[in-house]
């Protein structure tokens, strides 16, 4: 019943209440689904950026670390952070959730990007580009400039066969698509 409570497009009305009084009555806020993935309800409201949802299923005990996620069985963030799904993302990183190098850099948390960048084992050159083209998905120029600046290649080919410039274009972050383009980032398939 909690699966059904944080299904696509969530955001339902009385949302957190009808959450609340299924917990009470008995429901597993970690219960797993049954399927492709093992996502929890907690996935599912990170999902559909139902920071309602999220709040009342952390505060009903759901294991914010609880793996997974459609995205390499991760937890509700890495659904979040893939899905662009960023007011939900920026909530369970409120609510004390561990967050990857490229996690971090979709947030444009550049202190925590910086700090992985710089630790006794930093990230490997395909990391740093990983994290760069997460960084634009984001649309957080600032991040994905001090990336580049580390070597990150601008035209990596990520999820669905899409480039930096391509994941910005599409998430219409007009700031990193400028900067991009000065740098000669070319989306696939564009010859010019």
């Amino acid at each position: 019943m909690l699966h059904i409570a944080t299904d696509w497009p969530g955001h339902f009305p009385s949302g957190p209440q009808v959450l609340a009084a299924l917990v009470e009555a008995g429901a597993d806020p970690d219960a797993r689904f049954s399927g492709a993935h093992t996502e929890t309800p907690l996935h599912w409201a990170a999902s559909n950026d139902d920071i309602a949802a999220v709040d009342a299923l952390v505060a009903a005990g759901a294991d914010i670390e609880a793996p997974g996620a459609v995205i390499g069985d991760g937890t509700p963030l890495a659904d979040a952070c893939a899905f662009g799904q960023w007011r939900a993302a920026f909530r369970l990183v409120e609510h004390g959730a561990h967050v990857t190098f490229e996690q971090a850099a979709s947030l444009g948390l550049l202190d925590r990007v910086e700090a992985c960048a710089t630790a006794a084992e930093p990230p490997t050159p395909e990391e740093v580009s990983s994290a760069f083209w997460c960084a634009c998905h984001g649309g957080r120029l600032a991040t994905a400039q001090y990336l580049y600046g580390l070597g990150a290649d601008a035209g990596r080919i990520g999820y669905g066969d899409r480039t930096p410039l391509d994941i910005a274009r599409e998430q219409d972050a007009s700031d990193v698509v400028e900067w991009l383009s000065a740098v000669a980032a070319r989306p696939v398939g564009d010859s010019a």
